[in-house]
């Protein structure tokens, strides 16, 4: 089965080895100097960051080169173009678990009252919006690993398929979950976890928090916004 398929079909697909040494080595780099206190958390290290396509431009090239964009246009078509980037890390100073959940929400330049649109929300500066499910299922989400992840370091699990269900509620994730079987997404440095916003995803706390799991979130889409919103 390809990539394009896995995703399709599953709703993820893991790649290992996609950067090499030295790529993650300037990534690190590049995030290390990012110093944005409205879209930058830290406690003692930083652990989050918002806005990064705009922040890091690494990160930006990173989204744009032809390695990531093999990987996305074959689900996309050649139209796709980044629209958020987002750094998360865990550490000793910043572990944390992750319920059971779908990205439903985008981000926009401004706020304009379109139907079908919201509810909204401002997190570090930057608009957000739930858009009507048929955009989110033409976005992808490419995770980006700088460290080994597994199931002792807050691995990301998923539940094949479940992409295909469209937007849930708590209670319909909650059954869901119940009868369903998860997925732990284990990588080497420089592996990508390809997966499509609705897909129902969680993580533990890691149990090992000495090491770091970073990740580099970069989301995908293939067409403009309706009613004048920009990404």
């Amino acid at each position: 089965m390809s990539i394009c398929q896995e995703i399709e079909s599953c709703g993820f697909a893991i790649v290992p080895d996609i950067l090499d040494l030295a790529t993650i080595e300037q990534l690190g780099s590049a995030l290390k100097r990012v110093n944005n206190s409205e879209s930058v958390r830290t406690r003692v290290n930083v652990y989050a960051i918002r806005n990064l396509l705009d922040l890091v431009p690494e990160v930006r090239s990173l989204a744009n080169s032809p390695t990531m964009r093999g990987l996305v246009e074959p689900v996309l078509g050649e139209g796709a173009f980044p629209v958020r980037g987002v750094f998360f890390d865990k550490t000793i100073e910043a572990n944390w678990k992750v319920a059971w959940h779908q990205d439903l929400s985008l981000t926009v330049q401004k706020r304009i009252d379109v139907p079908g649109f919201g509810p909204w929300s401002i997190k570090a500066g930057v608009v957000h919006v739930q858009p009507p499910v048929e955009i989110l299922e033409g976005m992808l989400a490419m995770r980006v690993h700088l460290d080994a992840c597994n199931e002792l370091t807050g691995a990301l699990r998923v539940i094949p398929k479940s992409h295909l269900q469209g937007r849930l509620n708590s209670e319909q994730i909650q059954s869901y979950r119940e009868k369903a079987n998860d997925v732990t997404c284990c990588f080497g440095p420089g592996g990508v976890l390809i997966m499509r916003p609705l897909l129902l995803h969680a993580s533990t706390a890691s149990t090992r928090p000495e090491y770091h799991r970073r990740v580099i979130h970069i989301e995908y889409a293939a067409r403009q916004l309706p009613g004048g919103l920009r990404w």
